[in-house]
């Protein structure tokens, strides 16, 4: 008999088919599609991440700027299991000039990549509003992929008083 899995492993699961699939119609190897999942196997990888190591999965030789995203959270979060967090990516959102790629990345959680969202054209705006939960206290990474296959990206120092993500689940 097979055991219900939880909540976070359905939800890896799920990433891993998807990105799977998609990297495979993109011809990317299995080692890259894991490690742009940021699957981690147990909490010894639990740690403070440098951001070069937080962001080497996606950006590979391509030029980063430090403008045009706008990331905000709460300098203090009491609890770690629903903090605030809003996003905007300064971008026309035309055809020509578009954000493809959204990542949220935490320096700390057990699971680096907290989300992934795929935009296009199509949204008008790149702008994403959500919690997330963080362990501890960490820098957040924001990094936005555009259309010409270049990265802007913002950090953000939150002091966690109260840690999620400790159960690994």
């Amino acid at each position: 008999m097979l055991s219900p899995l939880s909540r976070r492993d359905y939800l890896i699961r799920f990433l891993q088919t998807t990105v799977g699939a998609w990297g495979m119609g993109a011809g990317l190897s299995h080692a890259q599609d894991m490690s742009v999942l940021g699957r981690v196997q147990d909490l010894s990888d639990a740690r403070l991440r440098t951001f070069e190591e937080m962001v080497a999965p996606y950006v590979v030789r391509q030029s980063m700027k430090h403008e045009g995203v706008t990331l905000s959270l709460p300098m203090l979060a009491d609890n770690g299991h629903l903090v605030p967090l809003s996003l905007k990516v300064d971008s026309p959102m035309t055809e020509a000039s578009h954000v493809t790629h959204i990542y949220l990345i935490s320096q700390r959680n057990p699971v680096p990549l907290m989300a992934m969202f795929v935009l296009g054209p199509w949204n008008g705006r790149a702008e994403l509003t959500m919690r997330v939960r963080l362990s501890g206290t960490q820098m957040v990474v924001a990094l936005a992929r555009l259309s010409d296959g270049t990265f802007r990206y913002e950090t953000q120092e939150v002091v966690v008083t109260e840690a999620a993500c400790i159960d690994n689940g």
